[in-house]
């Protein structure tokens, strides 16, 4: 996540809760040794980073589309690292 307090927060953001919901993320703020609005942010921004990059429709435009369609068509090219890591054996595999 970038760092929402390394840079100064200008915008505000306001929401309601449930009195439950309020204890909820207060204990869990707690918990995490952050500030509740820390917490919630940094939650709310996982989820949506999260939300995002589980899309599966992209809306592009027409250059972008063609200059994918290029990419994919180009001749493969040899990847040492993708080699090498495709040759080792999986972490889980080491019980």
């Amino acid at each position: 996540m970038a760092s929402a307090t390394a840079t100064t927060r200008s915008s505000r953001l306001g929401l309601r809760a449930t009195p439950e919901q309020e204890t909820v993320l207060r204990r869990a703020a707690e918990v995490a040794h952050k500030s509740l609005t820390d917490f919630i942010l940094e939650a709310a921004y996982q989820a949506a980073e999260q939300t995002l990059l589980d899309q599966r429709l992209f809306m592009v435009s027409g250059s972008q589309y063609q200059a994918l369609l290029e990419m994919l068509d180009r001749p493969e090219t040899d990847n040492p690292g993708l080699a090498d890591l495709f040759s080792r054996r999986p972490v889980w595999d080491d019980t």
